[in-house]
């Protein structure tokens, strides 16, 4: 058996059951129970002073070691600071004015007489915090170009995770002066 409807067309009728409303109701009830927990989230984060935060990293105190005794691996130091919100990490140095090869690493003690160097991939760096680069710490090691003096200035590029690329001048030095 059809049924007419109001325009004429031949078909079941629709009636509004209260199953069918408490259906639609709950089918509309989950999308906004999710949006008004998502902005209550937001707002936590916004009043806990999170929010718009970003990592925001300073690099200071440049400095790299003149090689000595015929070798060409040397190490370069810096002052890394974040004053942001969020962590970053450094992830790569890169320099036009030394002879390739650079990389991370960290100073390791074996017992209480040997020392290593540790090759690293990165180097963190907390929000709010510093990393302060030492030949025994963490390091930038790499190769000298031939010719540098005492006082030279070396360009690099610091590359983080999240605040992009930073560049930085080291001032060569002798180990000793001023590498700690």
């Amino acid at each position: 058996m059809t049924t007419r409807t109001t325009d004429g067309a031949a078909g079941p009728s629709w009636r509004p059951t209260r199953r069918r409303l408490t259906d639609a109701l709950l089918a509309a009830l989950a999308p906004v129970a999710a949006s008004a927990l998502a902005l209550a989230g937001l707002t936590t984060w916004v009043t806990a002073g999170q929010a718009g935060r970003p990592a925001r990293i300073a690099v200071t105190s440049g400095r790299v070691l003149l090689p000595y005794g015929g070798t060409t691996e040397t190490a370069a130091f810096f002052a890394v600071a974040n004053s942001g919100g969020a962590d970053d990490r450094l992830v790569r140095v890169t320099s036009s004015r030394t002879g390739g090869d650079i990389g991370l690493s960290r100073h390791r003690m074996r017992g209480r007489t040997a020392a290593y160097r540790d090759v690293v991939d990165s180097m963190p760096v907390p929000a709010g915090g510093a990393v302060a680069m030492s030949p025994r710490g963490p390091a930038v090691t790499l190769r000298a170009c031939p010719g540098w003096r005492v006082g030279d200035l070396v360009p690099f590029t610091l590359h983080f995770a999240h605040s992009g690329a930073v560049r930085t001048l080291a001032v060569v030095v002798r180990p000793g002066d001023g590498a700690a």
